[in-house]
C-alpha cells in the first residue's frame, strides 16, 4: 500500500533523491564514519544485553522492566532506520535512495519514533500508580494491561505514521532531488515540493501535538503528581529511593522530547539545515545510544541482574 502511494506521485517529478549526508571532506567522512560506527555498535550492544537481562532474571519480571526492555527493542530498530544508511553514505561515492526507499525509509522512522514517545508516556504512568497507588499497583498494572499498552503504542504509532508518509509522497518533488539531511525525514523534504505544503504542515503539526507534545505533558503531569507524593514521605532515605528510581526515566524524556518537539513543532524558517541535522543525531543516533547506560547506572536491580548474568555466563564456559 505504501509502494502504491509512492508511485501515485506525479510522473514528471524527481524519482531518485541524493543524499547530501554530513559532509563532503574527506577526513570528516571517515572520523564520522569512526563515530557513528562506535555509537551503533554501543546501541546495539548496550539493548540488547538489557533485553537478555530482564529476559533471564525472574526478579526483573515485572511491568517496569517489560516497558524498559520493549524501549530497548524500539532504540534498536529506531537507530537501525538511520546509521546504516549514515555509514554507507558516508564510505560510498553514490548517495542516492529510490522514492520507494526514501518512504520506506521515514515509515518507519516516523513510526518507531512514534511509539517511542507513546511508550515514554506508559512508563511514567507505570511510575505514577506504582508510587502514588501503591495498594492496588498489582492490580490496575497486571499483563493484559501491560501488554495492551505496549499493543496500542506501536499499532497508534504505525497509523499515524502511514498517514504523515503518504502525505508526504503524494507531493511532486521537482525543485531538486538534493535532501540537505543524511536520511529522508519530512522537513528536508518539504524544502524541495514544488507545490504546497500547508497540509503537511498541518498533519506534522496535529500528529506532533498528539504524540509528542501530549505525551510530553502527560509525563509532566504524572511527575507533578509522583513529586507530590513523594514530598509527604518524611523518611529521607525512602524519598530519595523513590526519586532516584525516577530519575533515569526523567532524563531519558528530555533528551528524546527535545529533539522531537524542535524538528516537528517548530516553525520551519526558525532553524537552518545544519541545526536541523545535529538535533536530528541527538535523539536518532545518541539517545537510543545512551538509553541503555543511563537506565543501568541508575538502577540497582539491573545491575545486580547483570552481574549474576555475567557471572553464570562464566561459570557455563568453565
Amino acid at each position: 500500500m505504501l509502494n502504491k502511494a509512492v508511485d501515485n506521485v506525479n510522473q514528471t517529478a524527481v524519482r531518485t533523491f541524493i543524499l547530501l549526508g554530513l559532509s563532503n571532506i574527506f577526513s570528516l567522512q571517515v572520523l564520522f564514519f569512526l563515530m557513528f560506527s562506535v555509537m551503533y555498535v554501543i546501541t546495539l550492544s548496550g539493548n540488547l544485553v538489557l533485553i537478555i537481562v530482564v529476559r533471564l532474571n525472574l526478579r526483573l519480571q515485572t511491568p517496569m522492566y517489560f516497558f524498559l526492555s520493549n524501549l530497548s527493542l524500539i532504540d534498536i530498530c529506531f537507530s537501525s532506520t538511520v546509521v546504516p544508511k549514515i555509514l554507507s553514505n558516508t564510505i560510498s561515492r553514490d548517495r542516492s535512495i529510490s522514492f520507494v526507499g526514501c518512504a520506506t525509509q521515514m515509515y518507519f522512522h516516523l513510526a518507531l519514533g512514534g511509539t517511542e514517545c507513546l511508550l515514554l508516556a506508559v512508563m511514567a504512568y507505570d511510575r505514577y500508580t506504582a508510587i502514588c497507588n501503591p495498594l492496588h499497583y498489582t492490580t490496575i498494572i497486571d499483563k493484559r494491561l501491560c501488554v495492551g499498552m505496549v499493543t496500542g503504542c506501536w499499532v497508534l504509532s504505525f497509523v499515524n505514521s502511514f498517514i504523515l508518509t503518504f502525505l508526504t509522497f503524494q507531493l511532486p518533488y521537482c525543485k531538486s532531488n538534493l535532501i540537505s539531511h543524511f536520511f529522508c525525514e519530512m522537513p528536508p523534504l518539504f524544502r524541495l515540493s514544488c507545490q504546497d505544503i500547508w497540509l503537511n504542515e498541518v498533519a506534522e503539526y496535529i500528529s506532533g501535538a498528539f504524540v509528542a507534545l501530549g505525551s510530553f505533558l502527560f509525563i509532566i503531569v504524572s511527575y507533578l503528581f509522583i513529586t507530590i507524593t513523594v514530598l509527604r514521605i518524611r523518611n529521607n532515605n525512602a524519598r530519595k529511593k523513590v526519586f532516584s528510581t525516577c530519575a533515569s526515566h526523567i532524563l531519558v524524556v528530555f533528551l528524546y522530547y527535545g529533539g522531537i518537539m524542535f524538528m516537528h513543532l517548530h516553525p520551519r524558517s526558525a532553524s537552518s539545515a545544519e541545526q536541523d541535522r545535529v538535533v536530528t543525531i541527538l535523539y536518532t543516533v545518541v539517545t537510543p545510544m545512551m538509553n541503555p547506560i543511563i537506565y543501568s547506572i541508575r538502577n540497582k536491580d539491573i545491575k545486580e541482574a547483570l552481574r549474576k548474568t555475567m557471572h553464570n555466563i562464566k561459570l557455563h564456559f568453565h
